[in-house]
């Protein structure tokens, strides 16, 4: 019997791509080919939040094609961090061994996806960060570059982490990160739902690297964001702070 040739990463073990979905209809078939194309062997779950454009439909068609694509229905718009944890659970659930973060407007972009699956041979969790050096973001305006750079800077401090880009999205876990960072409970969304993971994996004594990426703002297609994700992320990574800085004053930690 003939062997099969291996690939790249097969050392890491089954790896599954999860592209959470609400409306992105004008995207969805791009960064799935995008992925397919850049780490042949990984697998994607597309979870579609119940999509009013028809991003579902077309996710179905891609799947159809395609044994390697998966999609996941979910009743409706219930936010990023419960469709990723939704995606996380139906990977483990399925058996794959390395479970990634990526954006469904090519925003993080496939083809860096190889160099955190590299890094990951060495480490827990991978983000692709903007912010260490050869990190770059493209076409945002100044307003959002200062939000996004000082939400992260700000995170870091308070929750006294050692990693540059805690709000970013682009990320590779093990899934035995993942089983460890107490998913049940998790319960924050948006930017904060990326801190949470983030410095759980810190606290549990994980190791994190982060890899430089090229973050590209979207071209088609509406931006998440709003003042209701930032005004989370602020209250939420306050409250942690405090409270951790509490509880070692106090020695409860």
């Amino acid at each position: 019997m003939t062997s099969l040739p291996e690939t790249p990463f097969a050392g890491l073990g089954t790896i599954l791509v999860i592209i959470p979905t609400y409306n992105e209809a004008e995207n969805v078939e791009r960064i799935v080919g995008r992925v397919r194309a850049a780490v042949p062997e990984a697998h994607v779950l597309v979870a579609d939040d119940n999509s009013p454009d028809g991003t579902g439909k077309l996710a179905d068609g891609l799947a159809a094609a395609d044994e390697q694509v998966r999609v996941l229905h979910r009743k409706g718009k219930e936010g990023l961090g419960a469709a990723y944890l939704a995606g996380f659970r139906w990977g483990l659930e399925n058996g794959y061994d390395v479970l990634v973060e990526m954006d469904a407007d090519g925003s993080h972009q496939p083809e860096e996806l190889p160099r955190l699956l590299t890094a990951l041979r060495s480490a827990d969790l991978v983000l692709g960060s903007r912010w260490v050096p050869g990190g770059a973001v493209v076409n945002w305006p100044k307003s959002r570059l200062l939000l996004s750079k000082g939400g992260s800077t700000y995170s870091r401090l308070m929750l006294n982490v050692p990693i540059r880009d805690v709000t970013g999205g682009y990320r590779a876990f093990r899934k035995e990160t993942l089983l460890g960072l107490g998913m049940d409970q998790v319960a924050s969304q948006g930017y904060c739902f990326q801190v949470d993971l983030a410095w759980r994996a810190v606290k549990a004594g994980f190791k994190v690297a982060e890899v430089p990426i090229t973050f590209v703002e979207r071209e088609h297609g509406a931006s998440k964001m709003n003042r209701g994700i930032v005004a989370e992320a602020l209250w939420r990574v306050t409250a942690w702070g405090v409270s951790d800085r509490v509880a070692r004053l106090t020695g409860k930690r």
